[in-house]
């Protein structure tokens, strides 16, 4: 189910979906399928018309506002909220392995940026609390993206006693599972996108945790709505996929049953 979900979001997905659509009429043409003419059509104008509006910096901020809005950045200590326990979760992302630098180096920029945003959680308790880092390999490294995260708080001055690794998270809900069997309903801070947030939410909170949340690395930001950029169209897909992946909760019915 997991790869099936991957690959089916594909198709979705605007660069894909616009590739496809370009394709798809650059087909008709070629073979000159006088039938198809019309749909032909339609899909060079869809594709094209695609391109244009999600690299639009105008379009981009607001889709990215839309989901980063809904959550502010937390400057509350856990400590206040909960006496019980003290963690800080900080959703995976991805890494580059590469042993001749630095765990922090290897880090995506997103990684880096919930990371970072994770250790200035951690220091706004007053008692030391456990950070808790998730995420596997993705089939493409040997080593787990948790134990990549590890190592790069040891960087940053994370004690390794106060670190717990999830390395067999495949995605968000199998790190919601997770987190469960350590913290079961007392509050904890969780640390991802800000785009990301709003699905994470669900998800944990569906889950009969009870996360607060601390939202990063945000996207989105005012720009020259005539400005048309490879960034915007990134931002753009970013936030599609997480409008997709909500989507994709209700539809099979993940929130109630997981």
């Amino acid at each position: 189910m997991f790869w099936f979900k991957k690959g089916l979001s594909q198709f979705v997905m605007p660069v894909p979906f616009i590739l496809i659509c370009l394709l798809f009429a650059l087909f008709i043409w070629r073979f000159q399928a006088k039938k198809f003419k019309s749909f032909g059509q339609l899909c060079l104008l869809v594709g094209i018309s695609s391109l244009m509006l999600l690299s639009n910096s105008f379009i981009s901020a607001n889709l990215a506002n839309s989901l980063e809005s809904r959550y502010p950045v937390n400057e509350l200590p856990l400590t206040q909220i909960s006496h019980d326990a003290c963690f800080v979760m900080v959703l995976g992302s991805g890494h580059r392995e590469n042993n001749a630098i630095s765990a922090v180096q290897q880090l995506s920029a997103t990684a880096l940026s919930r990371l970072s945003e994770g250790i200035r959680q951690l220091s706004l308790s007053d008692k030391q609390c456990t950070l808790v880092v998730s995420g596997w390999s993705g089939g493409l490294t040997p080593t787990p993206h948790a134990i990549i995260m590890k190592q790069a708080a040891i960087e940053l001055g994370v004690s390794e006693d106060s670190i717990v690794t999830f390395p067999d998270a495949l995605d968000t809900i199998e790190e919601a599972r997770s987190m469960k069997t350590i913290v079961g309903k007392k509050p904890f801070i969780l640390v991802t996108s800000a785009t990301h947030m709003p699905r994470s939410m669900m998800i944990f909170t569906a889950n009969e945790l009870s996360p607060v949340a601390a939202p990063t690395n945000f996207l989105s930001s005012p720009g020259y709505w005539w400005r048309f950029s490879a960034e915007n169209l990134f931002i753009s897909q970013r936030s599609i996929h997480e409008y997709i992946g909500m989507l994709w909760i209700k539809v099979k019915g993940l929130v109630t049953n997981v």
